[in-house]
């Protein structure tokens, strides 16, 4: 799917996939990171809303279905010109103040950038997490939800750790100096 997607974009432009698979407990070391970063921005929510907000950037890993990164379902990306280069899908903001699909206010050659990915990834059938124009899925709980499919058919994936250790080691030492993305700037934007 993500190689047909590929092929109706214009000439020059790729998809780059920046996650796909994650192991569970990677998904459970992010879970904890944006727990404690949301308990740090927003001492003042209840747990119960904090968890809707925290929810909203990071899949809980408490629930009967999996998140859809650990089926190997999900995928995020962005889009790259022929050097490899990101192009522009989020003017003027950054990360989180760029986060929702549909967000307004970004600059013309970025919305038509995103419009672009949006409609390679739809239109080969992903579904997208609105809050996360990167984020796309197909088969998992997230994509049946968003489709009003009646069931996911990608379940949880477990690799032998042997697989993907090096990774892992690679993941957990860019993640360890990683700030608070809720007090980032980008955010503030």
């Amino acid at each position: 799917m993500l190689q047909q997607a590929s092929e109706t974009l214009p000439k020059g432009t790729f998809i780059a996939v920046t996650d796909a698979w994650r192991p569970f407990r990677r998904q459970e070391l992010i879970y904890e990171f944006m727990w404690k970063s949301g308990q740090e921005a927003f001492p003042h929510l209840s747990y119960a809303q904090l968890r809707r907000k925290i929810n909203r950037w990071v899949a809980p890993t408490d629930q009967k279905a999996p998140p859809g990164h650990c089926t190997g379902a999900a995928v995020d990306i962005i889009l790259v010109d022929a050097n490899g280069e990101p192009i522009d899908i989020t003017s003027p903001f950054e990360r989180f103040a760029a986060a929702p699909t549909w967000a307004t206010n970004l600059t013309e050659e970025a919305y038509r950038n995103r419009m672009i990915m949006v409609e390679a990834m739809l239109g080969v059938g992903f579904s997208n997490c609105r809050d996360e124009y990167w984020h796309y899925s197909y088969g998992d709980a997230g994509w049946a939800v968003r489709e009003a499919q009646p069931e996911c058919f990608y379940g949880l994936i477990e690799l032998p750790v042997d697989q993907y250790v090096e990774a892992q080691k690679l993941w957990e030492e860019a993640f360890r100096d990683r700030e608070n993305p809720f007090l980032a700037p980008a955010l503030k934007q």
